[in-house]
């Protein structure tokens, strides 16, 4: 080959370094994905439940959560229970309307679940739902 001739570019691309890279991010989406899933607040252990099914509602909802511990968490901010009922009007923006769920531990004992019930219901709003997971149909022997 002559020195003043150029050579020849080569125009195919080679994709196999994109699949690697795009089968790499599908596995991390695929590992970090499960962990997205948890609503706000801290991790509890729900109780089972095999009854009601999921309800449609569509106002707006704020979701309390009370840990193993007895702690309140609004949404993923811890509260002291003594402002609970003014932290929860301001987290609803004083719309009365707003629905409000309760998620409670599963160790917890009942009476730490109704206390935080009536506390909704005098800041004032009307009907709290209860959050629980669905437990598994028993197998048949």
């Amino acid at each position: 080959m002559p020195f003043n001739e150029l050579p020849k570019m080569q125009s195919a691309i080679n994709i196999t370094p994109l699949v690697d890279v795009v089968l790499v991010l599908l596995i991390i989406f695929m590992v970090v994905a499960p962990m997205m899933r948890q609503g706000p607040g801290p991790k509890i252990e729900l109780p089972e439940t095999s009854k009601p099914l999921d309800q449609a509602d569509e106002r707006a909802r704020i979701t309390v959560t009370i840990d193993d511990h007895g702690s309140l968490w609004i949404e993923d901010q811890p509260v002291a229970p003594e402002r609970f009922r003014e932290d929860l009007l301001a987290a609803a923006a004083s719309n009365l309307d707003t629905k409000i769920v309760i998620q409670g531990d599963a160790r917890l004992r009942f009476g730490d679940v109704r206390q935080t019930m009536v506390a909704v219901e005098e800041a004032g709003f009307q009907g709290v739902g209860l959050i629980a997971e669905r437990s598994k149909p028993a197998e048949a022997n």
